[in-house]
């Protein structure tokens, strides 16, 4: 049980020690977000072609053919497909080259 200079000690905490816990609690936050594996999905629309999509998949993340077939297939059957798997500041990268042709994406973290 606490005695009563205890709870004045909790109680007389300044706005700086607040401030301060409130700055490490919102970097450990921020350094978690960054850590978290970010994914880049492609999903399937009725505007391009099968060799559109291949092409640009193998130019953004410089996959191989069969790999580029294999990810455009599973867009086209399921509606979606994680296409990159990482670093935001990649999969953001990888997203500016599919979008060079309109291709629709989404980055999920």
């Amino acid at each position: 049980m606490r005695s009563l200079s205890q709870h004045i000690d909790v109680l007389e905490l300044s706005e700086a020690d607040t401030e301060e816990i409130t700055k490490e609690k919102t970097k450990e936050e921020v350094q978690d977000s960054v850590n978290t594996p970010w994914r880049l999905i492609l999903y399937d629309d009725d505007i391009h072609t099968f060799e559109e999509v291949i092409s640009q998949l193998m130019k953004a993340t410089g996959c191989s053919l069969s790999k580029a077939e294999d990810m455009t297939w599973k867009v086209h059957n399921e509606g979606k497909a994680t296409v990159h798997e990482g670093e935001f500041e990649e999969c953001l990268r990888i997203d500016s080259v599919l979008k060079e042709i309109q291709l629709v994406t989404e980055i999920k973290g």
